[in-house]
């Protein structure tokens, strides 16, 4: 479509400008809406070589979740830490030239764990998962510090009791079997 076909179009009355023009009208007649107004043109449609897929180290649904994602990575750098400690305690009795051979099956290890631990923390089930574990974390009805040392009392309380209970409870069962013969000793006399 040409520009004159478009013009004609976009003119509520089906006049053009420049039949206004021929008819007399004038600038007079210009529509107020496009004088001293630029046309408006679409811009140009994406290219096809913008990668709609992000890079290798984007973190997926950034800002999402993010203290179930920092707990799973406090916890998995402490289960890498340890295991590498592990590595390492059983490769380093090999020495050559002062140089313990016990690094490099250590770096090795850090290195794919590195690797594997961000891979499984950026997978979309994964992530999605943690970001809902988060929201629901934020709905748990938190007690407050009186409601939990009132409960913490009635816990300890309650413990002693069956303890108490429970000891009662054995006394009277080892004073019963031994009068009945089954024992050899009363309780509390040994064997």
């Amino acid at each position: 479509m040409d520009k004159k076909n478009q013009d004609d179009e976009n003119e509520p009355d089906g006049d053009s400008d420049e039949s206004a023009g021929r008819d007399g009208g004038g600038e007079g007649d210009k529509t107020p809406a496009r004088q001293g107004q630029p046309q408006r043109r679409p811009g140009p449609p994406p290219s096809a070589s913008a990668s709609s897929e992000p890079g290798f180290f984007h973190i997926y649904k950034k800002g999402q979740g993010k203290w179930t994602r920092v707990g799973t990575v406090f916890g998995a750098a402490i289960i890498g830490a340890m295991t590498a400690a592990f590595v390492y305690n059983q490769t380093s009795y090999v020495t050559i030239r002062k140089f313990q051979l016990g690094y490099i099956p250590c770096f090795v290890f850090c290195a794919v764990y590195a690797l594997l631990a961000y891979l499984l923390m950026n997978n979309r089930r994964n992530v999605d998962f943690l970001i809902a574990t988060d929201s629901e974390m934020k709905k748990v009805n938190w007690t407050t510090r009186a409601e939990l040392w009132g409960s913490t009392k009635v816990i300890i309380l309650f413990m002693f009791v069956v303890a108490i209970f429970l000891f009662i409870v054995d006394l009277f069962f080892g004073y019963l079997f031994y009068w009945l013969h089954v024992l050899r000793f009363a309780p509390g006399q040994g064997s």
